[in-house]
């Protein structure tokens, strides 16, 4: 599977989209037009290990909710993703068995290498 899970007003993401070698194959999902589903999530989690990893910090909701200041347990994360779809860390980018959560020039560089294996 290659999908990309982003929001087309974010401009992070529509760069991080145009610098990869090739979407051909890919499957777009925008999570403000179709919000993620339980099971998609679910996979991610599957792929990624947890729903915190799937889950902004740095998302404006999270400071203006005062959820810097409590501690969230697994299912808290997976209730926010769900609930509104800015608490997603995005892009998220799955290809295969591996899932790149984010926009950290790691991460990238990771989906970069990736896709060159691939080829």
């Amino acid at each position: 599977m290659r999908k990309i899970y982003y929001l087309k007003t974010c401009d992070t993401c529509k760069r991080i989209i145009k610098s990869l070698p090739s979407t051909e194959g890919f499957e777009f999902q925008d999570i403000k037009e179709f919000p993620i589903t339980v099971q998609q999530l679910d996979a991610l989690r599957d792929l990624t290990g947890s729903y915190e990893a799937l889950f902004s910090k740095r998302a404006k909701l999270y400071k203006e909710m005062g959820l810097k200041d409590i501690q969230l347990a697994e299912s808290d994360f997976k209730r926010f993703i769900l609930e509104h779809y800015t608490f997603l860390n995005r892009p998220v980018i799955v290809i295969g068995d591996q899932a790149f959560v984010g926009n950290s020039p790691k991460v990238i560089e990771q989906v970069l290498k990736r896709m060159a294996n691939e080829q």
